[in-house]
């Protein structure tokens, strides 16, 4: 367990540099002293003054020895470099001696003198060296206090300054320090996920400083190897403050010396050699830069590593040095949710879906299920409809149990009845996009070997052997209670819907969840949130993205209304802000780039309705019925919330980051956002759901302790059956865990544990990215480029122009061109089989693709994207000359005082001249930056926008007409 930490004193940032400034020496006497004549020996030979403390306890007594301690820890004054000496007497007669000096300015063979010259009159010690006295500290010799801890440390920094040591201990072979080196270095590797560390490394009997030692842990070489690169370090001392040290001493009978009195390292561990050839050691930490718990199991690693180490045999594998033994990895796993259940809705209800939504249906018939602002359909009618649609899909001969049929609608209340239908045929669903190109379109539903689409024969592309069929047909061919007398199943492991995502060969996989991994995620949620009959939810997203499933089932699971927003609504806040308050919407859910849309619509609402109260007190109006908002698809930077904050009081609307994927069920863990939160930036995503588990593995899957970063694996309720079709793929990332006989998921994210079993989300290992929410494999687009015969190599980068501005986070693509070939025909080819939120931004050609000398895209090599010079921003009265120019190309008079002002909001957003013939989303444009280009119009007084009407008129020219004549 961790010592106690210091006194309130010594917790400044000053009083630690000088703590770490010094050092100290405590020698047990092994005989009465007599302290008078040891004072004049100290005052004679070296002008220094013996401070005497007489104890009434015995030698042994704790009280005695925390004593000892305090004096052995408090550093000399800053103004005056003389060395302290103390005498502490005890009861029964026995002595210590505490010495404490500068590092810099009284070296450790002086205090042994010293205490040779106060114990035992300097017999045989020599005379001590001179001892400086009335000599300031010098401040270049004292440790930053400012140095940045390791990023696994996961300290508290209004903690820095307090101390926490954990002790180490182990026996070993051999008469040198190698082993102590390579179980830190080792250890340092596997909490880095790096094989290049760094370990500053001191003999305490040199005052020469730290020397670097930097070693590449190859877990394939033997441990002979390692332990050969681990020697200490010789040569010049490194300036560089280091955020891992090592302090090596000898043991010294009848002393304990303290090479620094608080850790020079934010994590410094110091270990003694004794006589026998066992270590004792300490891990100390500056609970600023690591947490106790962290500090505590990383002390513990590096003695386990090196017991390993020291009996595994020399030609053996460092591979097979563990951090962990089997207990402890199972209690790391038990940290991260292993073993929780969900709360269940009892024996007596469906397994299905849509069992239990006939439930439903039958106990609160009446009562409104889903609405579109067109229409609204009770649970009951709900309910009736999507059972005569389903027995229309059995008349065509759709195979219950394992049929799959294509849903490609638009959003509206129908989208839900149909859904239901596939569910009740005893079908999966795989949903498509309308708004996909015909290519992608035609990939998925051959993938999914869909024979029957239900959506607009005269929309979706002709595809052999596949029927299309709307909604109204199913209704009509489906007679009403032709399947009252017909047994549905109640298996809850049949397939519900198959998700198209993302696929690095250029090919998306399709990943097939079944019922009971929907009603699991309900469940295990529906407690903590409150989910029940009262909540009115919203259907935002395209079903085509899994955030669709916790939309439409949480809410009909939960008995809740749900809203359908129309497509156009969705892309633009204003009028999705109106209807929320409208429809008076109590659970949201949003990426956190549409929820950024959001947070401006509402500021501008709050402004036009007049001053508020005090901030966070009362929620406006216009949203007082939102309570919950739930944040997914990509990583939130909970900052950009504190302008929702002041509004809105976190106690009346929950905010709750949600960390998931496609392959485990939309949702795996939840973190409540609070201000706190936000001011301390967190990364957090919270503990696992119930019934979910979370571990951080490295790349042999080993579970890593809490800390140390690698790959986050996913058990439990929400993995998934399998990728479609994809023996060879579902087998690497579904892989039955060694230590649980469970199937994980291996999500390619990484992260990081927290000691309260908290998850820190840290990005990708792979080249996925998340762009609004999507998830893209930047190698499908590559794939896509290749195949087009013009294009002879490919690049594709994802660069966000402005930090923490998710509209300037932009794909860009680099072609290598052939046979005449230009970047209209890559446009082309992508733009035949992308959707709109993979297309690149940009398509330029370059001669070759740079490569590392690892063969890999030299990112940093690649120019700057887009044939055109980028311009400046400009501000709201300036002028571009060249818009100004086109404009009056296009027309004069007022439309051609429009047409500047047009092209040079357009010019600012894009960062590029543009003309009137250029289409503003092939420039690099995209939905937010619609969004707030429209937002900059409504603030100069110009002509309302929808966002239908500017998808329409997208090229510059004819937006410039269509204002002209709104105007």
């Amino acid at each position: 367990m961790a010592t106690a930490t210091p006194p309130p004193s010594t917790r400044t940032p000053r009083a630690a540099a000088l703590r770490r400034a010094c050092h100290s020496l405590t020698v047990r006497a092994d005989r009465p002293v007599d302290a008078v004549r040891a004072a004049r020996r100290l005052q004679d030979a070296a002008a220094l003054r013996l401070w005497t403390l007489r104890l009434p306890v015995d030698s042994q007594d704790p009280a005695g020895r925390a004593r000892v301690r305090a004096e052995a820890e408090r550093p000399v004054r800053p103004d005056d470099g003389a060395p302290r000496a103390v005498l502490i007497e005890y009861a029964d007669g026995l002595a210590d001696l505490v010495l404490v000096a500068a590092r810099s300015l009284v070296p450790l063979k002086t205090l042994e003198r010293l205490a040779a010259l106060v114990l035992d009159g300097a017999e045989g010690a020599g005379e001590p060296a001179p001892v400086p006295t009335g000599r300031t500290l010098p401040a270049g010799r004292v440790p930053r206090t400012d140095r940045p801890g390791p990023e696994w440390g996961l300290g508290t920094p209004a903690r820095a300054g307090r101390f926490g040591t954990v002790p180490v201990a182990f026996e070993a072979d051999g008469d040198d320090d190698a082993l102590l080196l390579a179980a830190v270095s080792l250890t340092l590797a596997r909490y880095g996920a790096q094989p290049e560390v760094t370990v500053a490394v001191q003999d305490a009997d040199s005052a020469d400083g730290f020397r670097p030692l930097a070693v590449t842990v190859d877990e394939d070489d033997t441990v002979a190897a390692h332990l050969q690169r681990c020697r200490v370090p010789r040569g010049t001392a490194s300036a560089d403050d280091p955020a891992v040290a090592v302090v090596l001493t000898p043991a010294r009978p009848g002393a304990h010396y303290r090479p620094f009195l608080a850790p020079p390292a934010p994590l410094t561990l110091h270990f003694v050699r004794q006589q026998d050839g066992s270590y004792t050691g300490t891990c100390w930490y500056d609970e600023g830069a690591v947490a106790p718990a962290i500090g505590e199991m990383f002390a513990a690693r590096v003695e386990r590593a090196a017991r390993q180490l020291a009996v595994l045999p020399g030609d053996g594998p460092l591979a097979g040095v563990g951090l962990l033994d089997a207990d402890e990895a199972l209690d790391v796993l038990r940290l991260g949710g292993l073993g929780t259940t969900h709360h269940g809705t009892g024996s007596g209800s469906s397994g299905t879906i849509h069992g239990r939504i006939a439930e439903t249906a039958r106990s609160r018939p009446d009562a409104v299920a889903v609405t579109d602002g067109q229409q609204e359909l009770t649970y009951r009618q709900l309910d009736e409809r999507a059972e005569r649609m389903a027995a229309g899909l059995t008349a065509l001969g759709v195979e219950a149990g394992t049929g799959r049929v294509g849903v490609c609608l638009e959003r509206d209340a129908t989208l839900v009845v149909t859904l239901l239908a596939v569910l009740k045929a005893g079908c999966a669903y795989v949903p498509m996009d309308s708004r996909y190109p015909d290519e992608r379109l035609r990939n998925t539903t051959t993938d999914a070997g869909v024979g029957v689409v239900i959506g607009d024969p005269g929309q979706f592309p002709r595809i052999d052997g596949v029927r299309v069929v709307t909604p109204a047909e199913l209704m009509e061919s489906g007679a009403p209670g032709e399947r009252e007398d017909r047994e549905e199943s109640a298996d809850d492991g049949l397939a519900a819907y198959v998700i198209y995502t993302s696929g690095s060969t250029g090919r998306p996989k399709g990943v097939v969840v079944p019922h009971r991994n929907v009603t699991a995620l309900v469940e295990a949620t529906a407690p903590d949130f409150g989910l029940g009959p009262d909540d009115v939810w919203t259907l935002f997203h395209s079903t085509a993205f899994d955030f669709s499933v916790w939309e439409i089932w949480g809410a009909l699971l939960t008995g809740g209304r749900l809203v359908v927003v129309p497509y156009w609504v969705t892309r633009a806040p204003d009028e999705f802000h109106e209807l929320l308050a409208g429809q008076r919407v109590t659970v949201l859910s949003q990426t956190p780039s549409a929820f950024a849309q959001l947070v401006e619509a509402d500021r501008q609402s709050a402004s036009a309705a007049g001053p508020a109260g005090p901030a966070g007190s009362v929620a406006p109006a216009a949203l007082g019925a939102l309570r919950l908002v739930v944040f997914g698809g990509e990583p939130l930077d909970v900052t950009m919330l504190a302008q929702w904050l002041t509004r809105h009081s976190h106690t009346r609307c929950r905010l709750v980051n949600m960390f998931g994927i496609t392959e485990t069920t939309v949702h795996v863990t939840a973190q409540t956002v609070t201000p706190s939160d936000v001011i301390a930036r967190s990364r957090s995503v919270g503990r696992a759901l119930p019934g979910w588990s979370v571990s951080v593995r490295d790349q042999r899957g080993r579970v890593l302790p809490p800390g140390a970063s690698g790959e986050i694996y996913v058990g439990g309720a929400g993995v998934a059956d399998r990728y479609l079709g994809r023996p060879e793929l579902t087998a690497e990332r579904f892989v039955v865990d060694a230590l649980t006989g469970e199937r994980v998921y291996r999500s390619g994210d990484r992260g990081r544990l927290a000691p309260d079993g908290r998850l820190d989300h840290l990005g990708r290992l792979d080249n996925q990215v998340k762009v609004r929410g999507h998830r893209i494999e930047l190698d499908e687009i590559r794939s896509v480029l290749l195949a087009e015969p013009t294009v002879g190599g490919a690049a594709v980068v994802l660069r966000q122009d402005t930090p923490g501005d998710a509209a300037s986070t932009r794909i860009h693509a680099y072609v290598v061109l052939t046979d005449g070939g230009t970047e209209k025909d890559a446009y082309e080819a992508a733009r035949r089989v992308l959707p709109d939120y993979m297309m690149p931004a940009t398509f330029t050609a370059i001669p070759a693709i740079p490569l590392t000398i690892n063969g890999k895209v030299d990112t940093a090599r690649l120019p700057e994207p887009g044939a055109r010079q980028a311009v400046a921003q400009p501000s709201p009265t300036s002028t571009v000359p060249e818009a100004a120019e086109a404009a009056e190309a296009a027309g004069g008079g007022d439309g051609g005082e429009l047409g500047a002002q047009l092209l040079e909001l357009w010019s600012g957003l894009l960062g590029v001249d543009v003309r009137p013939e250029d289409n503003f989303f092939e420039l690099g444009g995209n939905s937010l930056l619609v969004v707030r280009l429209l937002s900059e119009m409504k603030s100069r007084g110009l002509p309302k926008v929808t966002m239908r009407q500017f998808y329409s008129n997208s090229t510059a020219s004819k937006f410039i007409d269509l204002v002209d004549g709104l105007g």
